[in-house]
């Protein structure tokens, strides 16, 4: 198995953006690898719940917004679960 490192640090820029991007609408705290972790997460969290309405991102815009979308609800559940 053959890993391509374009779409790996493609993945992490995305992820690192929306990361960051939800933490600053959300009001979260965090460095750069948790909103690595967080934009990755949320791009698949986003996927999944944005499916049901027939959205899906396309292009780099749409990906960071899919992800952005996904980080902010798994911030969201997390400050519900953990107050």
């Amino acid at each position: 198995m053959t890993v391509n490192l374009t779409a790996l640090l493609v993945a992490l820029v995305i992820g690192a953006i929306a990361g960051w991007l939800a933490g600053f609408i959300m009001g979260g705290k965090g460095g750069l690898i948790r909103n690595i972790i967080l934009g990755i997460l949320g791009g698949v969290v986003g996927s999944f719940l944005l499916s049901f309405i027939g959205i899906s991102g396309t292009g780099l815009i749409g990906h960071i917004l899919v992800a952005v979308f996904g980080a902010c609800v798994l911030i969201g559940v997390g400050n519900f679960l953990f107050k």
